[in-house]
């Protein structure tokens, strides 16, 4: 067992994992925050993204050991402090960007990520920066036009499909 330190959502948290156990797992079955989901286990579906020290990372493709001293944002530290949406979850659910959800904290994690890097994206950009993420029930029309309404931009020239 190896002991790992880091701060999740801005609290510092601890555990004692072994040096297979995934960044995932140790944030589902460790810390209890299951809003990060498992949903391929083969890093490609994007259902767990979280950011790590800023940057968008697949958790099960990463080891909770690697992960030591970082700072991790899940999705459940994606609302305001008021508990509040942030824009982001705002437009998703504004937009029609979910329907089952399986998908949508990776989505979400996913646009954060994107309008942190690009913050007025094109519908392409969108498209293209969402291919590691794979949503079963939308199409993805409507979580594009969710990103490109967190993104302030008018989302009636995105086209039909």
């Amino acid at each position: 067992m190896t002991s790992v330190s880091m701060t999740v959502n801005g609290k510092s948290v601890s555990g004692e994992v072994e040096g297979r156990t995934l960044l995932v797992d140790f944030l589902r079955n460790d810390l209890r925050m299951t809003g990060t989901h498992v949903g391929c286990d083969t890093s490609q579906c994007g259902a767990c993204v979280v950011h790590v020290d800023g940057e968008a990372v697949k958790a099960c493709t990463m080891f909770a050991v690697e992960a030591d001293g970082a700072a991790v944002a899940t999705i459940e530290g994606q609302a305001n402090a008021d508990g509040s949406l942030s824009v982001v979850q705002q437009a998703f659910q504004d937009h029609h960007g979910l329907q089952c959800g399986f998908c949508t904290p990776g989505m979400v994690m996913s646009a954060a990520a994107l309008l942190k890097e690009n913050p007025k994206p094109t519908e392409g950009e969108i498209r293209e920066y969402l291919e590691g993420n794979i949503c079963r029930c939308t199409g993805y029309h409507n979580i594009v036009k969710a990103i490109m309404a967190a993104s302030g931009q008018d989302v009636a020239a995105i086209a039909a499909g």
